[in-house]
């Protein structure tokens, strides 16, 4: 396959722990240049127009660590319209791309990433900590509440070794004022 073609797709938040389809292989990995940042408003998945939540984007600068899978080559165009459906149809505010990836096995490949639309109308940028942690205590949209999400990717970087200050400094304020205590999804990962 090409790199029209790219046989992984790079996870940095929810893509982490839950990707949606069956990957045959799941690699930690890094992209250079980018940094994952809680800088889209979610109005569906983990909040409403109403009373939107906070989602992760990628933002140029820096490296950002997370986990790429690989995509199953029998059901690859299934899998390809599942993550555009995912990440592009509902709202928008993503825009697929291709860039290389480091996987921890010391391979470089072209992997699907998913950067913040830094133009489209849900794009928050960086917000003052008080203010992102309370659309994350109050968002709530068709996957499940915000503070979940971001409880998970934390839980899910810490699987991995890694730390993000600015996450873990958001996790901490929004499950204060009685929220719910840390939960974690787990997901097989096959390597």
């Amino acid at each position: 396959m090409s790199a029209a073609k790219p046989r992984w797709v790079f996870g940095y938040g929810s893509l982490m722990w839950n990707p949606g389809f069956a990957t045959p292989e799941t690699q930690p990995a890094r992209l250079q240049g980018w940094h994952r940042a809680f800088c889209i408003y979610s109005e569906h998945y983990r909040g409403t127009p109403k009373q939107p939540g906070l989602i992760l984007g990628l933002l140029p600068g820096g490296a950002c660590r997370g986990l790429a899978h690989r995509l199953p080559a029998a059901t690859y165009d299934e899998v390809r319209r599942y993550l555009i459906h995912r990440e592009i149809d509902n709202d928008g505010v993503y825009e697929e791309t291709i860039r290389p990836i480091h996987l921890d096995d010391g391979r470089t490949v072209p992997a699907l990433v998913y950067l913040a639309d830094r133009k489209h109308r849900q794009f928050a940028g960086k917000l003052p900590l008080a203010t992102a942690a309370a659309l994350v205590r109050r968002g709530r949209g068709a996957t499940g509440t915000n503070l979940e999400y971001v409880l998970n990717t934390v839980a899910h970087l810490d699987d991995l070794g890694l730390h993000d200050p600015a996450l873990e400094a958001l996790a901490k304020r929004a499950a204060v004022s009685g929220a719910p205590s840390r939960s974690r999804t787990r997901t097989s990962r096959r390597t």
